[in-house]
């Protein structure tokens, strides 16, 4: 049943993108009001801003954003590319966000890559007995079965346990199609004995051998080992396996613009748009609590916020929570592919992506035009000491929109904690702060909110 469905709404996108294609359609103008008009436009939206601010922060919707994805997260928990975890995961969401009254709620299928773990292990034989904590980098092949011994030659030059690189493989001056497996030290700053997880790519025409990371604590020890001449032999098992791309979808939700929801044409969305996202997939362990489940809620959030205050900007307000980000915005890039179309017609492009701590303010990448009306709306965040514009917007899954010239942002946190638990079993709800979820979910709403009811599109 799901996978005629799946069939039967990939049909429907396609027919709506060959209609997109041979419409012949203008774009709105952006105009050319003088600017110090727009910062008083900007200006007399003050009020409105601290409505929403008190809202999220003080007011029914305190801590809103925190317990919806604690029930999320405690309820799925991760939800890796490809597993029925995610599947699950989009039609929690899809009903959640269907039964809070948000618009045009919909699912927009994708492919994406289906890689599982499987059983993995690593033991050091040499210089002693020793269990190692490992995660299997997403991606990676399995080792032959049984495991597979390695270990480094006593003149072997050991890395510097401060970079991230490899840190076992095969003795110097054997050839590539000798190097059996490589062990890579966890990237962060701060371990306990976790192991971090991502994605890797196996350049074409290369030997495929299995990768997997270890915790900064072993890469130490090992490199403590290696100076003193000391023999490593570490016996590493991993049963990982990589399956034909997923049937999936990116989940969508809007709050439809007031004075800009005509259509291109008779399948088309509404023209002028301001998108908010996240991810909605995680790594396999932890509960992608905060990477990326914060992002995702404070999209939803934002547009519940709005809906609660009974504000309808503009331009249409759209909510994405992307699929199968992690493995390199496979989701995100099929929506692009899909509404490039209509890509003149995207005012802003919002990701949260880097945490929901406690915010500082937006980065941003757009034209200098662009940017003064950005630092005039931010000004609209001083009760909450989050007008922070820094420059360069972040985010896989909206960085091909920037690249095209759409203005884009990137939510801006104090982050140093974040590769604590990036990729981790720690990612965790222990990890998150309702309070400061409360003020990410008022920025977010202010910043969408504004930009999508100015009377004109930000330049280009």
């Amino acid at each position: 049943m799901q996978g005629r469905q799946i069939k039967q709404c990939g049909l429907f996108s396609l027919t709506l993108l060959a209609t997109f294609l041979h419409c012949s359609c203008l774009p709105h103008s952006t105009g050319g009001k003088p600017f110090p008009e727009t910062a008083e436009e900007i200006a007399s939206y003050t009020k409105v801003a601290k409505s929403i601010i008190d809202l999220a922060v003080y007011g029914n919707a305190q801590n809103r954003s925190y317990e919806r994805l604690a029930d999320f997260t405690d309820t799925i928990g991760n939800r890796v590319s490809g597993s029925k975890n995610l599947d699950l995961a989009i039609k929690y969401m899809f009903s959640a966000l269907r039964k809070d009254g948000l618009e045009n709620v919909h699912l927009e299928p994708v492919k994406i890559p289906h890689w599982v773990r499987g059983e993995e292990s690593a033991m050091m034989l040499q210089p002693r007995n020793h269990t190692m904590a490992i995660l299997g980098l997403g991606s990676s092949v399995a080792t032959p079965q049984g495991g597979r011994p390695m270990g480094n030659s006593m003149a072997y030059p050991w890395p510097n346990p401060n970079d991230a690189g490899p840190i076992v493989r095969c003795p110097m001056g054997l050839p590539i199609t000798a190097v059996w497996a490589t062990l890579i030290r966890s990237i962060t700053p701060f371990s306990i004995n976790s192991p971090h997880t991502g994605w890797q790519d196996y350049q074409e025409g290369v030997q495929k051998i299995p990768t997997a990371c270890i915790t900064v604590e072993d890469a130490m020890m090992m490199a403590r080992m290696a100076k003193r001449g000391q023999r490593i032999v570490v016996r590493l098992t991993m049963n990982a396996q990589t399956f034909p791309d997923a049937d999936s979808f990116n989940t969508v939700a809007e709050i439809i613009g007031s004075e800009h929801p005509e259509q291109v044409c008779c399948l088309s969305p509404p023209l002028q748009v301001v998108l908010l996202s996240g991810h909605l997939d995680s790594w396999d362990v932890g509960q992608g609590a905060m990477d990326d489940g914060g992002g995702a809620l404070i999209s939803w959030e934002a547009l519940s916020l709005l809906k609660d205050l009974g504000l309808r900007p503009r331009r249409t307000l759209r909510t994405v929570l992307w699929s199968a980000e992690e493995q390199g915005g496979v989701g995100a890039q099929q929506y692009f592919q899909l509404h490039k179309v209509n890509i003149s017609n995207f005012n802003l492009v919002m990701e949260s992506d880097l945490g929901t701590f406690s915010p500082l303010g937006l980065q941003f990448t757009g034209s200098a035009q662009a940017r003064a009306v950005m630092a005039e709306v931010m000004k609209l965040l001083k009760p909450i000491n989050t007008t922070t514009l820094e420059e360069h917007g972040e985010g896989i899954d909206i960085e091909m929109w920037m690249d095209a010239g759409v203005p884009g942002a990137s939510l801006h946190v104090a982050d140093s904690r974040y590769f604590w638990f990036h990729h981790t079993n720690g990612d965790t709800m222990s990890v998150q702060s309702p309070i400061e979820m409360n003020l990410c979910s008022a920025l977010w709403a202010v910043v969408a909110y504004v930009v999508a009811d100015l009377e004109e599109m930000l330049p280009r």
